[in-house]
């Protein structure tokens, strides 16, 4: 029988902050002007989920690595005026973190400092403060599963017990490679198509996540399988 969910696993920009449409459109402005024009889709699909490391190598095999540095340096610095100028929780989370009784971490793409940044800046670092983990801790970051590993780990969950909360299409991926629940929240920049897939409920409503998890905890009747 599968394991009742015991931890919900959120990822951070785009599912607990709406940090995304800021994200992509920084890029998109540094794209066109250091010489890689992208689309937001564009951005979505190469660097949305992704860790810093990740879309360093990608702009630096394109750009060379001293662009690739100077699109990093603006990058943090427009964000960052950005997030204080208009960050603001996803639309629904703070009723769906009321509304949930399971235990729950965050683990995300993003480091510890831009996270307690766009988190204080929310007014949601004191819910995760002790329970926040980054791909910086681990040697792969998404699509694999190891960040995700790493929090159960430090969580004292089984990997079979968590779900995890993701808007990217490597985030999905890392959960399911975990072997956890995935849930795909579409309500942000990434197409509900992109995150469907096996063990996964997509949604466009962060209010309907307390009762989707619980809809799928093996307690509930149609979730019980036949000995």
């Amino acid at each position: 029988m599968i394991k009742p969910v015991e931890l919900v696993i959120f990822d951070c920009d785009g599912v607990l902050v709406d940090s995304e449409r800021i994200a992509a459109r920084v890029q998109v402005t540094l794209g066109a002007e250091l010489g890689w024009p992208l689309t937001e889709d564009e951005v979505v699909d190469r660097f949305i989920g992704r860790s810093h490391a990740a879309i360093h190598e990608q702009i630096a095999a394109r750009l060379g690595p001293d662009t690739a540095a100077i699109w990093s340096e603006k990058f943090e610095q427009l964000h960052r005026e950005a997030v204080d100028a208009e960050l603001a929780p996803v639309d629904g989370l703070p009723e769906a973190l009321d509304a949930l009784t399971l235990p729950t971490c965050v683990a995300s793409s993003g480091s510890h400092d831009k996270m307690r940044h766009t988190l204080g800046r929310t007014g949601l670092y004191e819910r995760f403060a002790g329970r926040i983990y980054s791909s910086t801790e681990v040697s792969r970051g998404k699509p694999a599963p190891d960040l995700f590993l790493h929090a159960a780990r430090q969580m004292g969950v089984d990997p079979e017990a968590c779900a995890v909360v993701e808007d990217s299409r490597p985030g999905v991926h890392a959960a399911r490679a975990a072997g956890m629940r995935a849930f795909g929240y579409a309500g942000g920049l990434t197409p509900a198509e992109r995150l469907e897939g096996p063990d996964t409920v997509v949604f466009h409503d962060m209010r309907r996540l307390p009762d989707l998890i619980a809809e799928r905890q093996p307690t509930t009747p149609h979730q019980v399988l036949p000995a």
